[in-house]
Order: structure tokens, then C-alpha cells, then sequence
């Protein structure tokens, strides 16, 4: 029987809408950190799903009431999971929590019956915060009411930590419930919270009654939360470029007055410190020959089109970051410089050319990146993968790391570029979980771990990266948090640097982060595991990347 330690330490996130695929491979990742050590913390995740029925071990499906093509009509998927219990349904306006906790043993085995009253003791407290007199019914779990059971628990316990947990219906549309025996239980209805106190309740307000009834009963010394963004509508669905584009959401960063800039600083801004002064050298043999490649090639680099401060430094010892898939992005995130409009063709050239100009380069470790295309079906992970096959016939001796996009989640994007066998597979986490839903468009912070421990699965011996930029309004015990859930989810190296606003329209600086506090987190990330943290003033996600590949391993 594995035993954990106990954690004095117990991390919350909100993660807000997240696909079921994604918030259970989330949850996996997790339980790995926590059952291999990677991490020694208890994470509540917090969430909500779109529309999904799910079927636990007990049950076979016999309890969904509705056809394939119905379900289509209803929006809804179906999960086999394994979890305990029946059948159940999922949706907007419930609020689902998945604790990873590490249960206490008990005999032979696992305390998993106190791990389910605990969790009913700690619904139980928050529905009494608003006035909801709830209680448990002999011979089941969850949370009854008159009206009903108003919260649904299945968990499971795999080498003594738990996944899975409740779902407490705050305000969903329950005619969903209708077409499933929820449960299996055919005799008792299904209530919320909405419903009992026949009133308007929102999700944030439960979060926040609930997220102080855990730590008591689970016995937690110090809990660390964060809390993600609570706006309606968080979660966006299918990516339509043509309405967005009807929308105006593809004008100049979506901003169209130029704010007042003195001192090249807009209002409210801190001055420049002389740590952030870089020396433009365009005179340099170097830069000119790598930018003459690059056009003479067609090919577009992140160095130019992001604005990159090492730009000069690095392009005058001949490396550069390629970007692929065209210079039109069809997000617009408050922080970065490249171009948002609609994308033009897929150039199918454009792997061959990069291949050529890292070639003439001679470089031994190569980057590439690329604009969101969500335009794709596939997001461009074919052209990542046709790109890195090119240059292995080229340059064999050459490593090659991809910092690709999220690809809205889809699984099989992912496997596409890991298949074609990178060395180092980064995806930018970009910022903090409270501050996503601002600067991020389009992304979601729960949806970037998965992809980063889905990335960790298919290349075990690989190399998985991800990067955050400070200054953008976040406090440091935030960005310790997010180290610290890179590092669970199985990342090896994180890039840390200053934002540095592109333009008066995009967002403002904060503040810039002394070199200290960069000190700090370097720290931070060797004390919590991470094989390599690259942290400064200047630091971008491809600064020094050989150099961040080598001290990784």
C-alpha cells in the first residue's frame, strides 16, 4: 500500500469552462505529480463543463434515455470514466470540483468512505452559508434537500489520492437531467441551488462560500487559491473566423484610438528602468546576412513580428526563431505584437524554405513557432510536422524545439507534432490564472496544462517547456502558484521575462520586476523540481533555448 505524506498544503483553482476530455486529463496529471512525487500539495480544481453525460463504473449506459442524434441536438457528448457511481450530467451553471488529494489509510486500504463524507460535510457548509438546509440520506451519497438532490459525488482513489469528486447544481438547466437516470436512482428528483432559494445565485458566490468550508474539514494548515476569471461566457466555443471578422474583432488589436503616450509611457506607467536599456547593434554582420536569408527565403520570424528585445543579440550570432503558417494571427492577445487578421493560405512550401534557411545557418538547435490558426482543422500541426521531418533530412544533428499554440484542445493536433519526434515541445502559459480571460484571447489556463501533460505522455523522454511573462498586473505569490503547477503536470523547463507593451494599444506595463524577484523565482522553480528555470528582465521563450535544453538535462 502506497502512503503519501500529508499535505499542510492545499492549492484551489477555478478554472472556469473546461472541456471534460481536458479537465480529466488535468486531473490525471496531477495525480501523477502527487502519486510520483513531482509535487506534494492537495489541488481542488474547480470548474465547469459544457454539456456531457458521464458514466461511471457502476453503471453501462443503460441510464442514458436519449439517441446518439438526440444527444447531438442537446450539444452533449457522453464519458465513460472511471470513477464509482452511475450516470450523471454535466453542464454550465453546475459547479463541478475535483479534489487530488491524498487519502489517509485505513487498514489494508484507503480511507475512501471518510474521503466522501468529508467532501458531503463541506457542501453541506457551503449550501448552509446561503441559507440552504441540506442534509445526507442513509444508503446514498451526495446532498438531498426537500426539493431534491441538489449534489452529486463519485470519486476514485488509485495509490492513495483521490480524483473525480462532486457536482453541486448551482443555477444549470436542469430539463438535462431528463434524459438520464441521474444516479441510477429513479425515484428521487433533481434540484439547485437556483431552484431552493427561488433567486438569482451566481457561480462566483458559491466558489467562494465553498473554497472556505475545505480546509477545515480535510484538515489543510495553509491554503493557496487562485481564482480564475467569472465572467459568463469564458469558455468560447467553436472558433468562427467569418463572424468574427462580420464583428470587427479582427481590426488593429481590436483598439482603434491611440492613447496618449509621453515619455513613451502611457498614463500610470512606471518610467524604464536602466536594467531594461538594450543597445540596438543592426550593424552587425550577422544581423544583416539573417536578415537577408529570411527574405530572400520568404520566411517570416517571431523576432520581427513580436517586437523581441534580444533580437539584435541573437540575430547577430545567426540564430533566429522561425515562424510558420503566415504572419496573420487569429487571435488578438492584449500582449503581443503580432498582426490579428484573417490568415491567407497555407503555404505548402513554406517547411521546405524553412528547413533550407536553418541549414544555410548551421545551426545545431532550431525553433520554430507560429501564428494561431484557428482558421485550420487541424491548426497548422501538420506544417509543425512536415517542418521538423525537413530539417532532419537536412540537419540530423540538429535539435528542434516547437512553442506551438494550444490547438483549441484537439488531442489528435498534438499528436500530429509529437509524432514527428521534437526535442523540446513548448507551449507558452503566458500569464497567471486570475488575469487569463484578459490577455489571453481565446485560451484558458486548465486547457494549457493538459496540453503540456498530454505532451509530458506521448514523449516521456522528451523535453516539455512553457513560458509566463510578469508585469502584466499579477503578484508573485501568483506566479510561484503557477510554477508550481508546471512543475505537477510534468514540465521541465519555464522561461520567465518582463512584458514589454508593442504599442500604446495594447495593454499597459504594471511594473517592471526588479532582477531580484526574477532571482526569486529561479529559485523557487529548482526548490519545487523544475529541472531548469530561465528567468530574467529580457528572458523570452527561445533566449538561450539550446542553452535552457542542455542544462535541462
Amino acid at each position: 500500500m502506497t502512503k503519501h505524506p500529508a499535505s499542510g498544503l492545499l492549492r484551489t483553482r477555478w478554472l472556469g469552462r473546461l472541456e471534460y476530455d481536458e479537465a480529466w486529463d488535468l486531473q490525471k496529471a496531477f495525480w501523477e505529480g502527487r502519486t510520483t512525487g513531482r509535487t506534494t500539495d492537495d489541488r481542488l480544481l474547480l470548474l465547469e463543463h459544457p454539456h456531457v453525460y458521464t458514466v461511471g463504473r457502476n453503471g453501462d449506459g443503460s441510464n442514458l434515455l436519449v439517441s446518439p442524434p438526440r444527444l447531438a441536438e442537446l450539444g452533449a457528448t457522453v464519458q465513460f470514466v472511471d470513477r464509482g457511481g452511475d450516470i450523471t450530467y454535466h453542464g454550465p451553471g453546475q459547479l463541478v470540483g475535483y479534489p487530488i488529494f491524498a487519502v489517509p489509510p485505513v487498514g489494508d486500504g484507503f480511507d475512501v468512505v471518510g474521503h466522501v463524507r468529508r467532501l458531503e460535510r463541506v457542501l453541506l457548509g457551503a449550501l448552509a452559508r446561503f441559507g440552504i438546509d441540506a442534509w445526507i440520506e442513509p444508503g446514498y451519497t451526495g446532498v438531498w434537500t426537500g426539493k431534491g438532490k441538489v449534489a452529486a459525488i463519485g470519486v476514485k482513489v488509485s495509490q492513495g489520492v483521490s480524483t473525480h469528486g462532486f457536482a453541486l447544481n448551482v443555477h444549470p438547466d436542469l430539463s438535462y437531467f431528463g434524459h438520464c437516470v441521474p444516479c441510477g436512482i429513479s425515484d428521487r428528483p433533481v434540484t439547485s441551488m437556483r431552484e431552493l432559494l427561488d433567486a438569482d445565485i451566481s457561480i462566483e458566490e458559491v466558489v467562494r462560500g465553498l473554497v472556505v468550508e475545505v480546509a477545515p474539514v480535510f484538515g489543510h494548515q495553509v491554503v493557496e487559491t487562485q481564482l480564475g476569471a467569472f465572467a459568463r461566457g469564458s469558455h468560447r466555443g467553436p472558433y468562427d473566423v467569418d463572424r468574427l471578422v462580420s464583428a470587427g474583432a479582427f481590426s488593429p488589436q481590436r483598439r482603434h484610438e491611440v492613447p496618449l503616450v509621453i515619455d513613451n509611457r502611457l498614463a500610470g506607467e512606471p518610467p524604464r528602468p536602466p536594467w531594461m536599456r538594450v543597445k540596438a547593434d543592426i550593424g552587425s554582420q550577422g544581423y544583416g546576412d539573417l536578415k537577408r536569408l529570411m527574405r530572400d527565403l520568404e520566411l517570416n520570424t517571431v523576432c520581427e513580428e513580436a517586437g523581441c528585445p534580444n533580437i539584435y543579440e541573437c540575430w547577430g550570432q545567426g540564430t533566429a526563431t522561425l515562424m510558420l503558417l503566415g504572419d496573420r494571427c487569429t487571435r488578438a492577445c492584449s500582449f503581443c505584437d503580432v498582426a490579428t487578421g484573417r490568415p491567407g493560405e497555407v503555404d505548402l512550401d513554406e517547411p521546405r524554405r524553412a528547413a533550407e534557411a536553418i541549414e544555410k545557418m548551421g545551426l545545431r538547435h532550431a525553433v520554430l513557432t507560429s501564428v494561431n490558426r484557428d482558421d485550420l482543422a487541424d491548426g497548422g500541426a501538420a506544417v509543425f510536422a512536415e517542418t521538423i521531418t525537413r530539417i532532419r533530412d537536412r540537419l540530423p544533428g540538429c535539435s528542434v524545439e516547437v512553442l506551438i499554440p494550444d490547438f483549441k484542445g484537439d488531442r489528435a493536433a498534438l499528436e500530429t507534432v509529437m509524432a514527428a519526434g521534437p526535442d523540446v515541445l513548448n507551449h507558452n502559459t503566458e500569464t497567471v490564472l486570475r488575469l487569463q480571460r484578459d490577455i489571453r484571447t481565446a485560451a484558458n489556463y486548465g486547457r494549457s496544462l493538459a496540453l503540456l501533460a498530454r505532451a509530458r505522455w506521448l514523449a516521456p523522454q522528451g523535453t516539455i517547456k512553457s513560458g509566463l511573462i510578469v508585469g502584466m498586473g499579477e503578484t508573485e505569490a501568483e506566479v510561484l502558484g503557477a510554477l508550481a503547477d508546471l512543475r505537477a503536470v510534468g514540465v521541465d523547463i519555464v522561461t520567465i521575462g518582463q512584458y514589454l507593451r508593442p504599442t500604446p494599444r495594447h495593454r499597459p506595463i504594471d511594473r517592471y520586476v526588479h532582477p531580484g524577484e526574477f532571482a526569486r523565482y529561479r529559485v523557487e522553480g529548482q526548490r519545487l523540481g523544475l529541472p531548469h528555470v530561465e528567468s530574467g528582465p529580457l528572458v523570452r521563450s527561445s533566449y538561450h533555448a539550446r542553452d535552457s535544453l542542455a542544462a535541462a538535462r
